[in-house]
């Protein structure tokens, strides 16, 4: 058999990252994909962006529950939710807050440290010396989140507190085996992991617990998306349209929307609701009907970001995109979207405007077995140029 077509390269890599860090839930989102809302006893899984985007928009959530985004928030942290537990006047006023953090000033202000880490860290591949990638973001994204918080602490340090926070956080709403003790043991090094974040950042106990849950956010999604997206940019020769600005843009959401970062949205249901579920009337026809699904109070959603944005095909490709309403769910939608989008979008184009001019491959990836969200624990690179 010949070499595998380069279009497929970067998914069959990718595809690694689930199975080797995330297999249970990579198989239940695999087998429940066909449909675009399955229940499963108490547990809804909404895959299609119809009804992922009106759970999002309409559905009310508790989101003091454990077991759900704003519940692992809380664990990291060691605080309340911030940005994932609330609603109403204080969501508002704290994502009032978040925009001078996240808007175009805020990262016009951060964009300078993160490429004077690039210029550092990159120069290496110019003298045919690899790169590890994944190092190379843990440094970017801890530096970039000190200034965002305008903290005195060492880049690999916060962002290893901010990780080992949120992997310990995360296992509590992750589908698998839970051994007898396990859920005491974690909880008990959780709390440690959040002492030592909020200990790094210092100040007021409500301050630190905020700066935290910023760090946790930014950080952990930050580490898990731009290996991923080397990588794929790598495998399926996508540096051409890295090297121009005019496809850049277009190719850094492809990327993000290919490797959904935070792949699962965890919610819990806070009242009776019904849940729009769009599908064609038949496999021959264009239109759609509008179902529903009831919810009760307490059911599980986990609405797979993964899928809404489709994800799994097609190929990222920056000359077809597939439409912006479509691709940027990865990020959520409606009043609970995710505030560091424009971030997340500025940091990638910088990082692929930066690798691009030396064409690099990948020359070996390790999968991280403990991370909160699907990742690398090592990514080398080096130039071909």
């Amino acid at each position: 058999m010949g070499e595998p077509r380069p279009a497929r390269r970067g998914r069959r890599r990718d595809r690694r990252v689930y199975l080797g860090s995330h297999p249970v839930l990579f198989a239940l989102l695999a087998a429940t994909r066909r449909a675009p809302v399955r229940r499963i006893g108490r547990i809804v899984l909404v895959h299609d962006a119809a009804p992922f985007a009106d759970a999002l928009r309409r559905v009310p959530v508790d989101r003091s529950a454990e077991r759900t985004t704003a519940g692992a928030a809380r664990r990291a942290t060691g605080g309340d939710g911030f940005l994932f537990d609330q609603d109403g006047a204080g969501h508002r006023q704290t994502r009032r807050g978040a925009a001078s953090v996240f808007g175009a000033d805020g990262v016009a202000r951060l964009r300078p440290v993160w490429l004077e880490v690039l210029r550092r860290r990159l120069a290496p591949l110019g003298d045919g010396a690899e790169v590890d990638v994944v190092d190379l973001v843990v440094e970017l994204s801890g530096a970039s989140t000190a200034a965002m918080l305008d903290v005195s602490v060492p880049a690999h340090a916060l962002t290893d507190a901010a990780r080992s926070a949120a992997a310990l956080a995360a296992r509590g709403h992750l589908p698998g085996l839970r051994w007898p003790g396990r859920a005491r043991r974690d909880r008990a090094a959780t709390a440690s992991a959040a002492a030592e974040l909020t200990r790094l950042l210092g100040g007021p106990a409500d301050e630190a617990a905020r700066g935290g849950m910023l760090a946790v956010a930014s950080i952990n999604t930050t580490v898990a998306a731009i290996p991923r997206a080397v990588a794929w940019c790598a495998d399926d020769r996508l540096w051409p349209a890295a090297d121009r600005a005019d496809s850049r843009a277009a190719l850094v959401a492809e990327l993000l929307r290919v490797t959904a970062p935070s792949p699962v949205l965890p919610r819990v249901v806070a009242g009776a609701a019904e849940l729009a579920d769009t599908r064609p009337l038949r496999a021959d026809t264009r239109p759609l009907r509008a179902d529903t699904r009831p919810l009760r109070a307490g059911d599980r959603l986990l609405l797979v970001a993964r899928h809404a944005a489709r994800a799994g095909a097609p190929h990222p490709d920056p000359a077809a995109p597939v439409p912006a309403a479509v691709g940027h769910l990865v990020f959520g939608t409606g009043p609970h979207h995710c505030p560091g989008a424009r971030l997340a979008h500025a940091q990638l184009d910088d990082v692929l405007a930066a690798l691009a001019p030396y064409r690099p491959v990948v020359t070996g990836a390790r999968v991280d077995r403990r991370s909160a969200l699907p990742g690398w624990a090592r990514l080398t690179i080096r130039a071909t140029r």
